[in-house]
């Protein structure tokens, strides 16, 4: 299995390992890196290389048990993987809590962010109707109360659908899980703060994508996310979709990504020719 060290952290990552540009993109809260492979080898056939990487307290990434950390540290594990890869450059995005991740890598290190694709996500903060949500959520998560309610709850809302067998790959793996190793994750995720005041610091092309049944990231907060970034066309709904449309709609999503790595990729050699891919 691949890995790199990050800080404390040891990320787990995987690469397609061809030659073309570079797409990296983060998961969702509650999954793990392999719920973007439906989409890697269309990507592939595109001569694109998708990197995908597991955040910290999710997947194969080891963390220090009980370390709290940011959405800063996880842009600086992606970048760490890139790093290790030799890839200066790369389209970058993520869904839900990756695209919290996607969106500080452009923020922190914006020379080495060609592209940004941000699916079913959001730039601000939790509002105190949402975290309070989250922190009750969460408390009964990480407690001995019994596993099927809280996963009959939360299936339909991460992922979306109401097709059971599009649930089946997260909620075994939510059964077999540490419940309360996820605490630093969800610390993460109720204290992030708003980047909205800053996305227009971000000049590289934009993608934004939501499915059109997202009840958390709600087309007013996608609206917010194209308003805010220089290089957004608007917002891509996809129908029928939820928060989890990039597992559940791959041949959606894929052809729009292919466009964005071109269209970033194009922008990358008119500004700097000499640019290696």
């Amino acid at each position: 299995m691949p890995y790199v060290r990050s800080g404390s952290a040891t990320v787990h990552f995987v690469t397609s390992d061809i030659s073309g540009p570079t797409l990296l993109l983060s998961h969702g809260f509650l999954m793990d890196e392999s719920m973007f492979e439906p989409m890697r080898e269309p990507l592939a056939a595109a001569g694109i290389n998708l990197v995908t990487v597991d955040a910290r307290c999710h997947g194969r990434t080891q963390t220090p048990e009980g370390e709290q950390f940011s959405y800063w540290d996880l842009a600086a594990d992606a970048f760490a993987v890139l790093d290790h890869l030799g890839i200066e450059q790369a389209v970058i995005g993520g869904m839900s809590q990756g695209g919290f991740t996607a969106m500080r890598m452009a923020l922190a290190e914006p020379e080495r962010v060609r592209g940004l694709a941000l699916i079913d996500t959001e730039g601000d903060a939790c509002s105190p109707a949402e975290l309070a949500f989250y922190r009750t959520f969460f408390e009964r998560w990480c407690s001995a109360e019994p596993m099927a309610p809280l996963v009959a709850e939360l299936a339909p809302q991460l992922i979306g659908g109401t097709d059971p067998r599009l649930w089946r790959t997260w909620t075994s793996r939510w059964y077999a899980c540490d419940r309360q190793a996820i605490a630093p994750a969800a610390d993460c995720l109720m204290n992030r703060r708003s980047v909205l005041h800053r996305l227009s610091e971000v000049a590289a092309p934009a993608l934004i994508v939501r499915g059109s049944h997202d009840g958390t990231s709600t087309a007013q907060k996608s609206e917010l996310l194209a308003a805010g970034l220089r290089g957004s066309d608007g917002v891509v709904t996809i129908p029928g979709a939820g928060h989890g449309a990039a597992w559940t709609h791959p041949e959606v999503l894929a052809p729009l990504l292919i466009r964005l790595v071109q269209r970033a990729t194009t922008r990358a050699l008119a500004y700097s020719p000499s640019v290696a891919l």
